[in-house]
């Protein structure tokens, strides 16, 4: 089930995953992570289908909110709250 960003999302730090195949998304994904304060929200843009069922996985094991994702630009830009 795919989860769609409210329009007026903001975020904090974004992350440019594009191009890049599994696992590398949610190993730069687990990085940026660190820079970013509790309750921030990292916005990545991906190419990879595979990050649509990897970051939310991600995001329900290690205490993160996946808030969705919107398509555009060419991309796919996911959005995580940090926890």
């Amino acid at each position: 089930m795919t989860i769609t960003a409210p329009a007026d999302v903001k975020a904090d730090l974004t992350l440019d995953a594009k191009g890049l195949s599994c696992p590398m998304p949610l190993l730069r994904t687990k990085k940026e992570m660190g820079k970013i304060k509790s309750g921030e929200i990292l916005e990545v843009l991906g190419t990879d289908p595979g990050s649509r069922n990897d970051l939310p996985g991600w995001c329900e094991k290690s205490g993160h909110t996946f808030i969705g994702e919107k398509e555009g630009d060419g991309c796919i830009h996911f959005f995580i709250k940090k926890g």
